[in-house]
This record gives C-alpha cells, structure tokens and sequence, in this order.
C-alpha cells in the first residue's frame, strides 16, 4: 500500500473522494425508474439528495422513504447507509490508530508525517474487525425488531425480517431513515421497538476503537485511555441531560409527549435524548417542540458522538477536551491533564480547530438558507446543525426548500461526515517540530 499522506492517497483527499465515488454511485441507482414505484424518473437532485444523506448517514430527507421509492430503491438507501457507515468507521478507524502510532509502518517517518505507509495485513485485520462487530450487532438489532414487528404488528415474516433488517441498519449507522410515512412517531411508547433502536444508535455512534478497548478491559475503567475516558463518560453525561432535559421540557407538551402515559412519556423522552446524538429518527413531532428543546437540541446535534464511529457532530472527545483546557486555564495550569495523562498542545489546537471550522460552516451554510428562503432563523438553524452533524432532524421544512437551500445542505451533510475525519487526521499527520522559537508576544484576550 502506497503512502497514507503520497499523493491522492493522503487523508485529506483519500477520504473525500471514496465518499464523492459512493454518492455518485448512488444518485445513478436511484435515478433509474425502477427505483420508483412509476414509470418516470426521479429527478436528479431529488436522487442526489438522497444519497448524500443515506452515504453521510443523514437521514434528511426530500420525499417519503415509505412510499416514494420502490422496494429496490429502499434496498438501495440500506446498502448506501451501509457503505456510508462501514467506510467510516474503518477510514476513521485506521487514520486514527496512524496518528497515534498503533499499526506498523513499513517504512520511516519523514518529518513525522509525510510518508506514512501500512502493512496490508494491519490493514485487512482491522478492516475485518469492523466487519464483523457491524454485522454482528446489526444482526442482533434486527433479531429483535423482527419479533417485535412479527408478534405485535401482525407483519408477515418476510415483511418484519425487512423492516427489522432495515431499521437495525440504520439506527446502528445513525442514518434516521425509516420505512414508514410518519417515520417512528407510531411507535412513541413502544419500548421493544424505541429501547433497541436506542440502543442500537449508541454502540454504532461511540465508535469502534471504544468497542475494542471496553470489550478487553470494560471491568478495568482505570486502565482506560483518555480516549476511552472521554467518549464513555462524555456519552453519559450527555445522554443523561439530553433525556432529563427533553422529559422536563416536554412532559406537558400536548404537541409532543403530553398525550402520552407515563411509560409512554419516559420511552419518547429516552428516545428524544438519544436522537440528537446523530440518530436522525423522530418518534414525535419535531415542528412541535418548545423553543427550550429546540436549543438543548442544537448543542446535541453540534456535539455529535464518538470518533471512529457513525455518529457526526464535532465529536464527544473534542468537547470534553476543550471542557478541561478551559478549567485547566481558569486554574492556572500550564499543562492539560485528563486521567493522570497530559494532552500535548497540538492536540488541542487541532481540536479548537475542528470546532471553529464547523462553526464557520453552520455559519455559512445558515446565511445561505435565510437569503434563500423566508424562514424563521431557528428552523433553519435547527436544519444546518442537523446536516453537518449528521443527524438527520428536521422541523419538516427540508422537502420545500429551493434547489439552492437543498444544495446547501447537502454540502453540510457531505462536509460534516468528510470534513471533520479528513481536517482531523491532515492535521495530526502534517504535525512538525519547528527547530526554533520566535519571539513572545502576548495580545490582549477577551
């Protein structure tokens, strides 16, 4: 295998390009008329809309995935969401383990980055362990789904297996398709279909390096790395408050969860915390949520899941990263530590730098959408954060957007799924020690 960062095989266009080649792929599936249950051929951007959000594991979407498109273009949007979620898992997986040094290279560092090479076997090894945990879990969702579907439904067998097969793939890669017209809002207080769905979207979006360490040391969390550290604690944190946050600001909701049990209530409100995280799936009525939801949602979506996963967002390890260089600077610390570890310095440039770019990007994005359109700005927020994270929520206002706004976001999803694993990986491997130090100079801050 040729050099990591020679040519077109460095991260930076490696990753964007393998991501481009499976959307161009799919926009011509889906642009065939047997895609559609008619004749005619559905429009090309409508085809591309969708495959940019089914390979970015979106879950944004133009037209109903129920009835819209034919049972071959369903089997399409799963196999794209598959390639989408498989390829960055094992991209971001090995990029990662580079950075840090844990494969082999076969050949010498020059500069600390230029010429990073892999041995084809570290490489297949790994490829074949995110294989196999994928399909593994995947399997397992489905099993449970299937039954579900089969014994409370009353769907035949083939058409629960389907449905099971196909919502077990899309929650474990945080895509948020779904194959029924109202999404999962029929299924609010259903715990044996919300609880695995859930579940299913937390394994996939903590990422596969957190699976590794936990499945060999998960009675030992002192002997985690700060990495493990980070994602772990940082999903619970983040779970916990998203759940509490959505049952305190919705309980009473009669758009929401206010015409619910109380069961009910706790499974919509353990589904409305664990969605944000990237999941995409809406088991209630997002144009319906209080202002308050609406901006506990935003800094969910904008956080995302873990690295080396299918969740998007900046990511759990840069926000908790950047939350202890902030209290070791109100401390007074020189030196950020995590876990009796210190965090090198380029580490956190390379997280704040993550953030900013993303920040600029929602930015940007968000203007683009308010000058073409004569939306309220916090829908339309709402909509850009949900595309570069990746998380596939909406308000309802994706299918009436112009062509321009549609492009718009179709370029944040594409930017959010790619982005962040290219700049993240560039970064660390482009990373030199300078042979001097020029002169210090302090400016004035805040």
């Amino acid at each position: 295998m040729k050099g990591i960062a020679g040519g077109v095989t460095h991260p930076a266009r490696v990753v964007p390009l393998a991501f481009l080649a499976a959307v161009v792929v799919g926009t011509a599936l889906l642009s065939l008329p047997m895609s559609t249950p008619g004749p005619t051929r559905p429009p090309v951007l409508m085809a591309a809309f969708t495959s940019v959000s089914a390979v970015c594991v979106t879950g944004l979407t133009t037209v109903d995935t129920a009835t819209y498109w034919s049972p071959f273009g369903q089997v399409v949007i799963m196999g794209l969401i598959q390639v989408g979620g498989f390829g960055i898992m094992t991209l971001a997986t090995l990029l990662g383990l580079l950075v840090v040094g844990r494969l082999r290279l076969t050949s010498s560092l020059i500069a600390q980055a230029e010429t990073h090479a892999l041995n084809i076997g570290d490489v297949r090894h790994v490829v074949r362990r995110v294989a196999v945990t994928m399909l593994a879990f995947e399997a397992a969702f489905a099993a449970v789904l299937t039954l579900r579907f089969r014994t409370r439904y009353d769907d035949g067998w083939g058409e629960a297996a389907w449905h099971g097969a196909f919502h077990s793939v899309s929650a474990f890669n945080n895509a948020g398709f779904a194959l029924y017209s109202d999404n999962l809002i029929g299924f609010v207080d259903d715990a044996w279909i919300m609880f695995p769905i859930c579940l299913a979207v937390v394994v996939g979006g903590i990422g596969f390096p957190v699976l590794f360490e936990l499945r060999r040391r998960w009675r030992q969390p002192r002997g985690w790395t700060v990495h493990t550290r980070l994602t772990v604690w940082g999903t619970l944190i983040l779970l916990a408050t998203g759940i509490v946050a959505f049952l305190v600001l919705e309980w009473a909701n009669g758009g929401t969860l206010g015409g619910l049990s109380p069961w009910g209530k706790v499974v919509g409100g353990v589904t409305g915390g664990v969605v944000p995280r990237t999941a995409g799936f809406n088991s209630i009525d997002y144009a319906q949520i209080t202002p308050e939801t609406m901006a506990v949602n935003y800094v969910l979506m904008f956080i995302g899941g873990g690295s080396a996963g299918t969740a998007g967002g900046i990511k759990v390890t840069t926000f908790f990263l950047l939350a202890y260089v902030i209290w070791s600077e109100v401390r007074g610390e020189r030196d950020t530590n995590v876990a009796h570890r210190r965090v090198g310095g380029e580490t956190v440039r390379q997280a704040l730098t993550v953030v900013l770019l993303a920040l600029a990007a929602i930015a940007v994005g968000t203007m683009v959408v308010l000058l073409v359109t004569d939306l309220a700005l916090d829908v339309v927020l709402f909509e850009t954060i949900s595309a570069f994270a990746t998380v596939g929520l909406s308000t309802g206002i994706t299918p009436d957007l112009p062509p321009a706004a549609q492009l718009t976001l179709m370029a944040l999803m594409f930017v959010g799924r790619v982005g962040t694993i290219t700049v993240a990986s560039a970064l660390a491997l482009k990373s030199r020690q300078r042979h001097f130090h020029l002169p210090e100079e302090r400016p004035v801050i805040g």
